[in-house]
């Protein structure tokens, strides 16, 4: 036997090839995504692409039996991660191989697979779990909410946790197949289209999809006995709104505003451009909370938005999220404005196109309500901080902010500027400072200056500066335009 010699370095240049990288070089994935308002929510190492649910759920126990299927690719090399989660596990899978997991901190599902998985691999990961997602608390408290016939997962930043797991982010937006099964005689809604459903045995499956990006907090899911209207748009969209058959006093106006769906979201093309998603539609539970939610192609809105009478006005403002929030989605939280000045503003546009009151007599108002040494003044929209996220300044001032870019960049700007943001962030994310850029760019103006004042300081804009920003700075407060009364009732529109 002839032995070849192989010189020291040769040989260590030989096993650098032959071995694959060691354990010692795969980290744990962050267990947030990085956002300052929410440090737990998200987890990083990995990006997910879509979410196959497969659930039954029994609306008499609450008990939810699922299955998750995570489609994802890592962004490191992986040693572990997590997911965002609160019911109970019994199993997970990587690649089709069982992986060691275990619970931490509040919502922490730490997934150990059977080995390490280097950065830009395909994976595929299976939750089984089971639980009552009423009984499960996360910070103090539930996103799930109990009908007297079933139960509905919608709430504003977290809802997910309670029903299937996930990197609980809008920075990780993916597809959706959500298919529910449920005792034959209820049923079950969720977002996109109604793909099927069938019944055996007593249950009934429903299969819905969403085929564009949805952060997890849109996604949406509600069990019980409803009322179903379906329709097509002109462009085929298929149209579907549910009531539950339980709204009492509400139901007739609930029906009168929500039926109004096709219509406002006609309207919002003129302003928004193209409505970005495969259906539309709204539901309304019998819950016992006061908000709505812009839950993507299909809105969820609480009874007690209609126990005055119809309210088309948070109609539009769910609506308009579906460009505004839905497809361009915020970065992080401190970008909510993104969201809600926008939807605030469209709600303005309506007044002003059912000749209501103008978006400028409404700004007038607005502006003149509150005094200079007003709380509303201190919160900035630009980054209002967690505990002002859906402060009122949010909504009011922040559609103050978009009254002062149009009578500043003119018309013309000013419906480029809102037709083409949502085309250039389709699907997508994106900060405050993104749009005011983009604002600068279509308009060709300097717009920081204009956007710190009605942003970001934490003073009323002086009478001088307002006059220039077009909004009156004379002394009183003018009379009250005739949609203001709709358009306050929805002050609480997400006092989540």
């Amino acid at each position: 036997m002839h032995r070849r010699l192989i010189a020291p370095g040769a040989l260590a240049a030989s096993l650098l090839l032959a071995i694959p990288a060691s354990a010692a070089d795969f980290t744990p994935g962050a267990p947030g995504i990085g956002d300052p308002y929410y440090p737990a929510s998200g987890n990083g190492g990995y990006d997910v692409s879509h979410y196959d649910l497969r659930l039954k759920y029994q609306p008499k126990t609450d008990l939810l039996e699922g299955t998750a299927t995570l489609n994802a690719t890592t962004t490191q090399d992986l040693s572990r991660f997590n997911l965002d989660f609160g019911l109970k596990v019994s199993e997970v899978r990587v690649n089709g191989k069982k992986a060691a997991f275990k619970k931490s901190g509040e919502q922490e599902l730490e997934i150990t697979p059977a080995a390490g998985l280097p950065k830009g691999t395909p994976i595929t990961v299976v939750v089984r779990y089971a639980g009552k997602p009423s009984e499960v608390k996360i910070n103090g408290f539930t996103a799930w909410a109990r009908t007297p016939d079933g139960g509905v997962a919608a709430q504003e930043p977290d809802s997910a946790a309670w029903w299937f797991p996930s990197n609980d982010h809008p920075l990780d937006k993916a597809t959706y197949d959500v298919s529910v099964s449920v005792p034959d005689g209820s049923q079950a809604i969720s977002n996109g289209v109604l793909q099927s459903q069938s019944s055996k045995l007593g249950w009934t499956r429903f299969n819905w999809r969403s085929n564009k990006p949805q952060a997890s907090y849109l996604t949406t899911l509600a069990v019980g006995k409803f009322d179903i209207t379906t329709d097509k748009t002109a462009d085929g969209l298929p149209v579907l709104n549910a009531y539950s058959k339980d709204l009492g006093d509400n139901a007739g106006a609930a029906r009168a505003s929500i039926e109004r769906s096709v219509e406002v979201t006609e309207w919002l093309e003129t302003v928004f451009g193209k409505y970005p998603f495969n259906a539309l539609g709204g539901y309304v539970p019998n819950v016992t909370s006061g908000f709505a939610l812009e839950t993507q192609t299909r809105p969820f809105y609480s009874p007690r938005q209609f126990a005055n009478g119809s309210n088309v006005s948070v109609v539009v403002h769910e609506l308009a999220h579906q460009w505004y929030g839905d497809s361009v989605s915020v970065d992080g939280w401190k970008d909510i404005w993104i969201n809600e000045g926008f939807a605030r503003y469209s709600q303005w546009l309506w007044s002003e196109k059912e000749g209501e009151g103008t978006a400028q007599e409404l700004a007038d108002y607005v502006y003149a309500q509150h005094p200079a040494d007003d709380p509303f003044w201190k919160v900035k929209p630009g980054d209002p901080g967690p505990d002002n996220q859906f402060d009122i300044a949010v909504y009011d001032r922040g559609a103050l902010a978009l009254q002062a870019l149009r009578n500043k960049v003119g018309e013309k700007s000013f419906s480029a500027i809102l037709k083409g943001w949502p085309k250039e962030h389709a699907y997508g994310n994106a900060k405050v400072g993104d749009f005011v850029k983009y604002a600068e760019k279509v308009s060709g103006k300097p717009l920081a200056a204009l956007f710190d004042a009605w942003l970001y300081q934490p003073s009323k804009p002086a009478a001088p500066a307002a006059a220039r920003a077009g909004v009156a700075h004379a002394a009183g407060v003018p009379a009250a335009p005739k949609s203001w009364k709709s358009i306050a009732a929805t002050n609480g529109v997400h006092g989540h």
